[in-house]
């Protein structure tokens, strides 16, 4: 593990863009998309530096600017233009539907949207961007760009070579927004989440101070998950450049088929992905589709044994991860001689944690964490414009862990766990024993209100021949008690959200509606 000096991360994102051009080289690849056109750190700066001061001449100072834009090339150059002149993006999750997009921007205090003809037009967005464009300015990416004269384009070009006295103008401070997030609501309404332009680029130097061994400037990572959620953000898109490697940008992961030939033509040695569509690209990829990919960086949800195998069969290892949107995500990543299937591998350097005791958990604790890469806070949705900090800067996962020979390993949500006859019972658990018996099937454990014992375990699966005697008769092998045992099952469709995790809010609804239908 590399050193981790945290005076390195005051600063803000474009002053880290800056550096890691300066460092690495102009002319070294930065970007790539599926357009399959590289751009060098150089042009990512001088790009950036060109819509940014066009952006801040159509809007106010410190303005919050929504961003509704897929994962290429335009997003990043928006996110860097955006901050180094001093407006904060906020982007806006084009799959969490009107009602939350209508929340976000209202909380957030959203007055201007940028966002793209091509984007809105290619996925069907056009009834979501004229609810939003109420009462706000919608600015077209390809507006802005045939806006743009050739005295633009100079003056930017003269800015590149100046880069440093120009972004001074905005005045950007290390502790400033960079950027608002809304976390996924895949328990519960949507926070709007405030993260500092320290905290990003301390989440992306932690990474590479962990994993320095791993990852080397010549790395080429592969990123389909959407900017709008924290693991492609920070560990997808920052993480690799602001460290010297090149980001490839694609705009969808669920397109199965066309990942693993875009991996292969750009020859990418880092993938990053959530278990449901790591499972979908193995089964899908041609024979050396996958070849060049040494270590798959999977997080938001547990990864299951058979996903491991699809991919060992490629040559890959996985490293699971773990983060949450508040810690900008990062907080603790495998290493592959510290890579324990089932645990999410060591804490980042400079993190603080702590375990608190929780009723009925016997083995653990909650887990607490301080450090460099936790949020500012959350926006006040009954006062807009007011952060609630985390209170003496420790921010509650809300996930149950153990912590062994500095081993993290996520045993539960804390509102994972049902009361079933005054006893916690781990829903988690229940699903890694589901997920044994039925290990190419997807599977939900919810828990539902019953009269009697206060709580009812109910199975949710994809598997159509699902037979409860057969899972009693597992559970019962596996040393589970009866009480945790599903009182029924129930054979659907697992609803995921847009970041590829299990959306429980809906499976839930699911449940009580099939459950009813009985």
């Amino acid at each position: 593990m590399a050193e981790f000096d945290i005076a390195r991360t005051r600063k803000s994102l474009f002053g880290a863009l800056l550096d890691a051009r300066d460092r690495f080289g102009r002319n070294k690849v930065a970007l790539e998309d599926l357009e399959r056109q590289p751009i060098t750190f150089g042009r990512l700066v001088l790009g950036s530096l060109v819509l940014g001061r066009k952006l801040a001449g159509l809007t106010g100072e410190r303005e919050t600017i929504g961003v509704l834009l897929p994962n290429v090339q335009a997003i990043a150059v928006t996110l860097f233009g955006l901050n180094a002149f001093g407006r904060v993006p906020a982007f806006l999750n084009f799959t969490a539907g009107i009602k939350n997009l209508k929340a976000a921007c209202e909380v957030a205090e959203i007055r201007t949207i940028v966002t793209s003809r091509r984007f809105v037009e290619q996925g069907k967005l056009d009834d979501i961007v004229a609810a939003l464009g109420e009462g706000r300015r919608i600015l077209w990416l390809e507006d802005v760009r045939a806006g743009l004269t050739s005295l633009d384009k100079v003056r930017g070009l003269l800015a590149s070579w100046a880069a440093r006295r120009v972004h001074a103008r905005a005045k950007v401070g290390p502790d400033d927004p960079a950027v608002l997030l809304f976390t996924s609501g895949s328990e519960g309404t949507p926070k709007g989440v405030v993260l500092s332009n320290a905290n990003l680029v301390a989440n992306a130097y932690q990474v590479k101070a962990l994993a320095g061994d791993v990852l080397n400037a010549e790395d080429v990572f592969f990123n389909p998950l959407p900017i709008f959620h924290s693991f492609g953000l920070t560990a997808g898109l920052l993480t690799a450049v602001l460290n010297g490697m090149k980001s490839v940008l694609y705009p969808s992961p669920l397109h199965y088929r066309q990942i693993p030939k875009l991996v292969a033509g750009t020859r990418a040695t880092i993938m990053l992905a959530t278990d449901t569509f790591l499972q979908g690209y193995a089964r899908a990829a041609g024979e050396n589709d996958l070849a060049s990919v040494r270590y798959v960086i999977a997080g938001a949800e547990r990864v299951k044994d058979e996903t491991r195998k699809l991919w060992a069969k490629h040559g890959t290892v996985i490293l699971e991860g773990y983060g949450a949107t508040e810690c900008s995500p990062v907080i603790a990543v495998s290493l592959p001689d510290r890579n324990r299937p089932g645990s999410v591998g060591p804490l980042l350097p400079g993190i603080e944690w702590r375990l608190d005791p929780v009723e009925g958990i016997h083995e653990g604790g909650r887990l607490y964490v301080r450090g460099p890469n936790v949020m500012k806070g959350y926006l006040d949705a009954a006062a807009p414009g007011r952060i609630h900090p985390p209170a003496d800067g420790w921010h509650d996962t809300g996930d149950i862990v153990t912590v062994e020979d500095g081993i993290v390993t996520i045993r539960g949500r804390a509102k994972r766990f049902a009361k079933v006859g005054g006893e916690m019972v781990s829903l988690g658990a229940i699903e890694a024993m589901v997920q044994a018996l039925w290990p190419e099937s997807s599977h939900v454990v919810v828990a539902l209100p019953d009269p009697r014992k206060g709580e009812q375990i109910v199975l949710v699966t994809d598997k159509a021949d699902a037979d409860r005697d057969a899972l009693l008769a597992h559970a019962r092998q596996q040393g589970f008690p009866e009480l945790w045992m599903p009182r029924s099952i129930l054979v659907a469709g697992i609803p995921v959200l847009g970041s590829g995790k299990t959306d429980y809010v809906a499976t839930v609804e699911m449940a009580r509606r099939l459950q009813s239908m009985l």
